[in-house]
């Protein structure tokens, strides 16, 4: 019976759609008629001479003139402004688009998407828009490259509660459940779907066992499978941190997360069906991550994250507040959450956008990517030039090159540059343009956007030290920790360079070292791979 009020209710737009062309169709055929009698029936032309003519023959036709057995056929409105059209048609016409007008505002819906900035942008849009399609909107809008990474986020900062809409959610309905002081956000989440590409990492092997089966763990080859099949039975185990409704105090329990909702156990770790405890329904509720738990509820640690029901009303007693050891616990629980929750829609979510691509790179020019696999050493000292396949020879090849740039840069600064910003100056403002360069944000700061956008590894930003205003910073993440490594400028023949490695290897600017990263890992711990970005709509 629930899912078919809850397909009735998705489809309830298509009748009213029809109804609406069927209106529109029936307008145009009428102004078309009325058009061809206005173009067909001739003026009412005042007759020049009145004595040569009988009133009977006149040309100027009255209703009086009409034979007696046939009534008008129209009764004309007596608005001069309005005196060609006939009353039935008039009220008619009036109807239709009262009709229309309340068919299309039930269509049409006005929504309010914020950048990180802060700005705002209103948009209108379909009742039947997803969240994938209104991020599609906002890339082509924003300019911005389509990677399928950018995210709808449901904001709630009264509550200090934030989550990413999945791409098959109506952004209509889940606007209606918002209160007023909540909001759209567009930003980049690459964790979207990297339990897809990457599930070891994100659902720890003690974390993970058969419902039940007290000591028996699911294989990791089969750990995906199993949670989009609906006839297997998995189960995310472990203590977390649960607030007490109506109070202010954190209680640790043992918990379990399964397809029919999330159970505490109020027996130690037992999973008997009489000391199980239903806390939250996963099929009524969406879960949230908590991001300030401390500060707003008094929160054991920083990895906290909410159940909250869909038709609440967003008050403190109806969210259920818990909080996990670490960033991978509470990844892994909510996770878990939206696997059981969507199945094997999250797949398809997953995989449509990379079907497409697949299917238009058969059609388009394929884009050359960043990456060790489509970019080769080359050799272009003969007439013909030549791939280099020896690593070493490849190497060699790359260091003369850098000390034949450096020798035409410094052959530059001598000579003068030919453009009218001097090349030194020109190297140390042009990474301001790049979308991975933050300028002067504290290291708080980073944390949060890191965290914001995705906790993959790979996820950086560049920004201005505080500590030495000469001097950068990378924001590394890696294994769900963030680190930062310091750019510091070293001198050689004159000029400055940017290094991370306390000069042996040297860089003319900042995205020449970005650049070099993202193909090696060097003294880093994983190559670049995401940039931060933030747009502003």
């Amino acid at each position: 019976e629930q899912n078919r009020v809850d397909s009735s209710s998705q489809g309830f737009n298509y009748p009213l759609r029809c109804l609406f062309v069927g209106f529109f169709v029936l307008f145009r055929r009428l102004q078309e008629q009325e058009q061809q009698l206005r173009t067909s029936s001739l003026p009412a032309i005042p007759n020049p001479f009145p004595e040569l003519c009988s009133p009977a023959s006149s040309p100027v036709l009255s209703p009086g003139s009409l034979p007696p057995g046939e009534p008008s056929a129209e009764i004309y409105v007596k608005n001069p402004l309005l005196k060609s059209i006939p009353f039935r048609n008039f009220f008619f016409f009036s109807t239709l688009s009262l009709i229309s007008t309340v068919l299309f505002s039930s269509l049409i819906q006005i929504v309010k998407i914020f950048s990180e900035d802060g700005m705002g942008k209103v948009v209108e849009i379909p009742a039947d828009m997803t969240a994938k399609d209104l991020c599609q909107f906002l890339v082509y809008k924003s300019h911005c490259v389509d990677d399928n990474t950018w995210a709808l986020v449901e904001h709630h900062p009264l509550l200090g509660l934030e989550r990413c809409l999945e791409d098959h959610e109506l952004v209509v309905h889940v606007q209606a459940s918002m209160n007023s002081e909540s909001r759209f956000l567009f930003r980049k989440n690459y964790a979207k779907y990297e339990f897809f590409r990457n599930p070891l990492t994100f659902f720890p092997e003690h974390m993970v066992a058969w419902c039940q089966e007290t000591n028996h763990t699911i294989p990791q080859s089969q750990l995906l499978q199993n949670f989009l099949a609906t006839s297997s039975c998995p189960e995310i185990q472990g203590h977390l941190y649960m607030k007490e409704v109506g109070r202010k105090s954190w209680k640790k329990v043992y918990m379990f997360l399964r397809r029919s909702g999330l159970y505490c156990s109020t027996k130690g770790t037992s999973k008997e069906p009489r000391h199980l405890q239903l806390l939250a329904d996963l099929e009524d509720s969406n879960i949230f991550t908590v991001i300030t738990g401390k500060k707003h509820h008094g929160a054991p640690t920083d990895f906290g994250f909410c159940i909250k029901p869909n038709k609440g009303r967003g008050e403190m007693k109806e969210l259920r507040m818990l909080c996990a050891e670490d960033e991978q616990s509470r990844t892994c629980w909510m996770t878990a959450f939206r696997l059981f929750k969507y199945g094997i829609i999250l797949y398809q979510n997953y995989k449509i956008p990379q079907q497409q691509k697949t299917l238009l790179s058969h059609f388009s020019t394929p884009v050359r990517s960043v990456s060790e696999n489509s970019l080769v050493a080359m050799d272009f000292s003969g007439n013909i030039g030549r791939v280099i396949e020896n690593p070493l020879e490849a190497q060699s090849a790359a260091m003369e090159e850098g000390y034949a740039w450096r020798k035409r840069s410094q052959r530059m600064n001598i000579l003068g540059s030919h453009s009218p910003l001097h090349h030194s100056s020109l190297n140390s403002v042009i990474h301001m343009t790049q979308l991975w360069f933050h300028g002067r944000i504290t290291r708080e700061e980073s944390h949060r956007i890191i965290h914001q956008q995705g906790q993959v590894d790979g996820l950086f930003l560049l920004r201005v030290s505080q500590s030495n205003p000469k001097a950068f910073v990378l924001t590394l993440c890696h294994h769900q920790k963030i680190k930062h490594f310091q750019i510091l400028p070293c001198e050689d023949d004159g000029q400055v360079f940017f290094s991370l490695d306390d000069g042996t290897t040297k860089f003319t600017d900042l995205i020449q070292l970005v650049e070099f990263y993202q193909l090696n890992r060097g003294v880093l711990p994983c190559k670049l791979k995401h940039p931060c970005t933030v747009v502003a709509l």
